[in-house]
Parts: structure tokens; C-alpha cells; sequence
């Protein structure tokens, strides 16, 4: 091969830190380096890559070997060149703050993402321990709970199982220890068999809803205010089904007594957090999530002429009620089911990321809408990986009840199908 084919190989990108992990995600599997320029060359203040940004390509480089990366002096300018993928046992702690505050650290959840599409395919099983920020910034990162009701069972039916062949268990994420944004504190221990290749999807029938199944987390707060919002949502939901439960998970400092054994658990961080995640479950087995978590809005109100010794405005801050979170998680539960996809909304991109990498076969897959994210991470998957996908508006005979509901609804499902690459894993033998 000649230089000038080595370069253009090069996946190049002059807009700088867009869709970070995404591209040097495809750049690992599809083996090709990857150019990044102008990485906020506009910030004045800080250019450049952020913490949690080199946090993550030093995650890359512990689970890889022969990776190489470069980076100028100002940090706007990132050169990486992919290793082969390892596995095994890594620990890695992620800078804490929350980025909803403006802090430049992100959840262990931002983290687990970018991993996801890579865990299958190392030489050993990945397990990965990540510290740090575990709920409380679902507006902008998936929490672990969400990760682990959407992510999971996609990455199952894949065939991310081991196929039952080596007696290995399947993908699992598990949280040891609590922490709220922003301090951090918390802990998550995620386990991946690996594969020799994957499975062609077809999920393209949604069903009837069946039951709503979710999780109110508090940290260092009053256990009545995970309740309070286990109630509220309960009171939304039970308007369309009977078969809801929301279990409460609370958390304080010093840790609670397991009624079994007798053990303490190993507490929370110390900040204080509510959240919670809903799941519904359908007749044909597809699983749809929404989180979110209590906002902290602070105003500068108040009258500041009675204040005599400090002439300066009494800041206020005001928490979002217990009630009010449960309402929200109930409608963007509702939200998503209205779409009419068979995956959430903020999984789509990594559905058809992994539809990429199955074998020469047609997989198809029904989504909602689709969200600007998407269809940025198509044009990405066609220039790295080659995978063009057919959209297709789903306009299929409907008997006149299904016929009813989709007039109802008013929400036009899309029919997404590709033809795999064939990505295998090379460090697996085969049997």
C-alpha cells in the first residue's frame, strides 16, 4: 500500500470535539486513524480537549494495546491511531462534576456508553469498574440503571451471550455504591463475554404494553421523597395499566443493614441526589426506558433593601418537587411509547451501530423519530464502515384496530435495514 492510500484511509474531521467517542469508536473497529482539528480552537479561555475527554482516551489506551495517540501543545488537535482490543480486568475513575453546573466532569454512564460497542470484542471478557458519578445527570448522560434496561437486553438479542458455549454469564451492569452529581463517589461494575461475531437483528414488531416496571433513587434525602415520586408516577401510569411498580432504592451516608445477612452496604457519596427511571415492557418483548432526575434551578430573587449588611441579592435555590419529578418521568415514559419505536430514542445510534457490524445479513429494526444525533451517526457509519441503511416510513396493511391506534397517535414509524459487514472477532478462536 502506498502512502497516499495510507492517508486517505485517515478518517479526518476539521469540527472539532463533535460526536468525540463516536469516531473513535468506528475508528477502533474499522482499524483506519483518525484526524481531529480544531478542537474549540474558538475557546478563548480553554481550547482544547476537556478532562473527561482525556479521561476517556486513557481508558481506550488501557483497554487496547499499540494505541497511539498524539496531541498538540494546545490540545486542539488529536491524532489516534488504533491498537487491538485487550479486555480483562480494568479499573478507571472519572472526573467528577457535573456538567449540567458546568463542571467538565461526566458520569460513569458517559463513559459506559462509548465502551458499549467495543466490549465484545476483545481478546478476554471485559471487566471494567469505573468510579465516580453514577445518577443525577440524566438530562445530559444515561445513568447505569438506564444502560442496564436498554443497553443490555439490545446487546442479548445481538447474541452478546456467549451463545452459552463457555458457561460464562451474560453482559451485566451493576451498581456497588451510590453518588449523585456533583461530587461523585459512586461505583459500577460492568461484565462482557466475548464473541466471535454477532447476530443479525430483526426487531421491527412492538406489541401492546404490558407492564411498567421503574426505580426511585435517593441519596442523602428524606426516604419519603423517593416514595413521593414512586406515588406520583404510579398515579399517572395506572391511567393506562394496572400492572405498574416502582420500587424504592434509598441511600444515606452511613449505609442500611441487609436484613438477610446482616452486612452493611457501602453508603452513597456525599451529595445528595433523587432520581428515577421507568421501563415499559411489551407483548413482544421490547423494553422502552425514561430517567430523569430532580433539577436544582437557582434564582437571584428577592429583595435586597433589607439586607443591610451585605448589599448583595439573596440567591434561592429552588428544588424541584418530589410530585413534580414523578409527572415528568411518567410522560416521557408515555412519550416514548407514542413514538412507536421498538428502541429509545437515546439508544438508536447504538442499535444501528452494532446492526453495522453483523454478519452479511439484512437486519432491520423500527424506530420513532429520529433524533439529530442519528442522523449525523449515519453519515459517520457510511464514510467509516461503508454500511448504507435503507429508511423506509412504515406503510404497512393494518387491520383496522392497529389502523385506529396509528391514526390516534398521529406518529410515523421508520423501517431501518442495512446489510452487515461481517465484523469478527479475530482474538477469539474459533470453535
Amino acid at each position: 500500500m502506498t502512502s497516499t492510500q495510507k492517508s486517505s484511509r485517515t478518517l479526518k474531521y476539521t469540527d472539532g470535539a463533535t460526536q468525540f467517542r463516536l469516531r473513535l469508536i468506528t475508528s477502533i473497529l474499522s482499524s483506519r486513524p483518525l484526524l481531529l482539528r480544531n478542537i474549540r480552537s474558538d475557546d478563548l479561555d480553554a481550547p482544547g480537549l476537556r478532562e473527561h475527554e482525556a479521561s476517556f482516551l486513557r481508558l481506550l489506551d488501557r483497554m487496547t494495546n499499540g494505541t497511539k495517540i498524539e496531541i498538540n501543545a494546545t490540545g486542539t488537535q488529536l491524532r489516534f491511531k488504533p491498537g487491538v482490543l485487550l479486555g480483562g480486568e480494568i479499573e478507571h475513575d472519572c472526573p467528577v462534576g457535573s456538567p449540567i453546573s458546568g463542571g467538565s466532569g461526566r458520569s460513569v454512564g458517559w463513559f459506559l456508553e462509548g465502551i458499549f460497542p467495543l466490549a465484545a470484542f476483545g481478546k478476554e471478557p471485559l471487566q471494567l469498574t469505573l468510579r465516580g458519578v453514577t445518577d443525577g445527570t440524566s438530562d445530559v448522560d444515561p445513568s447505569p440503571d438506564y444502560l442496564s434496561s436498554t443497553f443490555i437486553p439490545l446487546m442479548i438479542k445481538l447474541g452478546i451471550d456467549d451463545h452459552g458455549t463457555n458457561d460464562l454469564p451474560p453482559p451485566s451492569l451493576r451498581v456497588t455504591r451510590r453518588g449523585a452529581a456533583p461530587l461523585g463517589g459512586g461505583s459500577v461494575d460492568f461484565y462482557c463475554p466475548i464473541v466471535k461475531e454477532l447476530r443479525p437483528l430483526e426487531l421491527v414488531d412492538f406489541g401492546k404494553v404490558k407492564r411498567v416496571r421503574g426505580t426511585a433513587v435517593s441519596c442523602r434525602i428524606p426516604p419519603s421523597s423517593a416514595a413521593r415520586v414512586a406515588h406520583s408516577a404510579k398515579g399517572v401510569m395506572h391511567r393506562l395499566l394496572p400492572d405498574v411498580w416502582i420500587h424504592t432504592d434509598v441511600h444515606s451516608s452511613s449505609g442500611r443493614k441487609n436484613r438477610k445477612d446482616g452486612s452493611m452496604s457501602s453508603g452513597c457519596g456525599p451529595s445528595p441526589g433523587l432520581s428515577v427511571l421507568l421501563t415499559a415492557t411489551t407483548t413482544e418483548g421490547v423494553c422502552l426506558s425514561a430517567e430523569c432526575s430532580m433539577n436544582h434551578n437557582v434564582t437571584t430573587g428577592g429583595d435586597s433593601s433589607n439586607n443591610n449588611n451585605y448589599n448583595q441579592p439573596i440567591e434561592r435555590r429552588q428544588m424541584e418537587l418530589p410530585e413534580d419529578l414523578g409527572k415528568r418521568s411518567a410522560t416521557l415514559l408515555l412519550h416514548e411509547i407514542y413514538g412507536g419505536g421498538c428502541i429509545d430514542s437515546s439508544c438508536q445510534s447504538f442499535a444501528l451501530l452494532m446492526m453495522c457490524l453483523t454478519p452479511e445479513d439484512v437486519s432491520r429494526v423500527r424506530l420513532g423519530p429520529l433524533s439529530q444525533y442519528t442522523v449525523v451517526s449515519l453519515r459517520l457509519y457510511k464514510e467509516a464502515l461503508g454500511v448504507e441503511f435503507k429508511l423506509r416510513v412504515d406503510e404497512e396493511e393494518m387491520d383496522d384496530e392497529e389502523e385506529d391506534d396509528r391514526m390516534n397517535s398521529g406518529q410515523k414509524t421508520v423501517i431501518c435495514s442495512c446489510l452487515g459487514i461481517g465484523y469478527r472477532n479475530m482474538a477469539r478462536a474459533s470453535t
